[in-house]
């Protein structure tokens, strides 16, 4: 049985969540190995809508163990508050579907202090964070100072860390003029969410490898998108956390042997929320157009996406990345009725040609697009269950993405809605 990973290609927003869900329905059990809950995945099941941040999208699944690996960092306020969330709909949550790796960083109410603090302080230049405290989250991972879920179940360990936490954060508050914390106001609170978050935290790791022991199909499930990569993204705007296919081993306690297929969810537009480069972005109305009928609106922020042509340079890199063995092309269904379409094949940047997107944040904000027009279709993609269903000219203009970003399409998604996706290769068992 295959273990799949799935990435997001672009900036994020791909549509991961309908095809999770999908995937989901597959698999024994779903893994979050990065981020935190500034990600957002929308699932439609039947007339009912979850919004997920942090929980696994194996959770409305029955049957089906979902695990917060160590990669990601934990809010353990809105973890609780998202698990009473799905119960309210009727989802059942329990120790038995559900388990968080003891070794995951926690995010405290002085991380998101600071991360506003400091976007505030960026004014125009900010970067463009949700203000949920992630990044400095991170930041005190890699410092060795994070309290992890755990650490819990020893008080006194609590408090050493909460005062080592404070010493550094509390400096950093009062050169930003705001207030500083206390330790109670942080201690006090954790420890009283100690025995609601204490059931749910376990080896992960062990338990990842008895399931494959078992024959059992894992789904490596990413949030955000590979352009958001710390490494490999639009640094520095980009989120705190590597996003790409690598992760999901080491984000999980794995070994790169667990991972079987790499699906990358690709966008058959490109679409961007907060600041940073878009080299394809369109700020006429056919971008307006596309934002409407995409409803591009971000499921964390509600901030609406930036929108513009679909950029093959961009996909290609993100192909090589993560070593990505088919793409899942989603919200194909929006470029409906367009007369023509445009697909970046490079960057200008000066006299030169580039077949890839710089490193260079100065670069990325001076290359030029270089266009391909493709003709475009009237009629309506929805509804198609096989490729004979679909205008001629919009297998065309796969199959030309297919080419461009040197990948096959694995999944075709023409709606929200999830019978409206035609398989073309399915990553759990072909």
């Amino acid at each position: 049985m295959a273990n799949v990973v799935v990435v997001g290609s672009q900036w994020g927003d791909e549509g991961k969540g309908k095809i999770v869900d999908w995937l989901s329905e597959r698999a024994d059990v779903v893994v979050r190995f990065q981020g935190g809950h500034n990600a957002g995945h929308t699932l439609v099941i039947g007339n009912v809508t979850y919004k997920l941040h942090i929980l696994p999208s194996g959770i409305v699944r029955k049957g089906t163990l979902s695990v917060i690996g160590n990669g990601v960092v934990l809010d353990p306020v809105n973890f609780l508050d998202e698990i009473e969330q799905l119960r309210a709909q009727g989802v059942s949550i329990d120790t038995n579907n559900l388990v968080v790796a003891e070794n995951a960083p926690l995010i405290l109410p002085l991380h998101a202090n600071l991360d506003q603090a400091r976007e505030e302080a960026l004014g125009n230049a900010k970067i463009g964070t949700t203000g949920r405290g992630i990044g400095p989250a991170y930041e005190d991972k890699i410092a060795r100072r994070a309290i992890r879920a755990g650490d819990l179940a020893d008080r006194d360990l609590v408090v050493a860390k909460v005062d080592k936490l404070l010493f550094h954060h509390n400096a950093l508050m009062r050169g930003y003029g705001r207030t500083e914390l206390t330790r109670d106001e942080i201690v006090e609170p954790l420890m009283a969410l100690a025995p609601k978050i204490l059931p749910y935290v376990g080896t992960v790791w062990k338990i990842l490898d008895e399931a494959r022991k078992a024959g059992k199909r894992i789904l490596y499930e990413g949030a955000q998108g590979t352009m958001l990569d710390i490494d490999h993204g639009t640094y520095p705007f980009v989120t705190s956390s590597n996003v790409v296919a690598g992760q999901a081993a080491i984000g999980s306690g794995q070994g790169p042997s667990a991972i079987d297929y790499v699906l990358g969810i690709t966008k058959a537009y490109t679409t961007r929320v907060g600041s940073g480069p878009f080299p394809t972005e369109l700020h006429d109305d056919v971008g307006q157009g596309l934002g409407e009928r995409g409803h591009e609106f971000g499921t964390t922020t509600g901030r609406p996406r930036r929108c513009g042509w679909f950029d093959a340079v961009l996909v290609r890199q993100a192909v090589k990345v993560n070593g990505i063995n088919g793409i899942a092309l989603t919200k194909l269904d929006v470029l409906d009725g367009m007369d023509e379409l445009k697909v970046c094949v490079g960057y200008r940047l000066g006299d030169v040609v580039l077949d890839h997107l710089p490193a260079s944040s100065v670069e990325q904000e001076k290359v030029v697009p270089v266009y391909e027009s493709l003709q475009g279709w009237r009629e309506t993609t929805r509804g198609a269950r096989t490729w004979a269903d679909l205008p001629a000219t919009a297998v065309k203009y796969i199959k030309r993405i297919e080419e461009l970003i040197e990948a096959p399409v694995a999944l075709l998604s023409i709606s929200p809605e999830r019978d409206d996706t035609i398989l073309v290769y399915d990553p759990f068992t072909d």
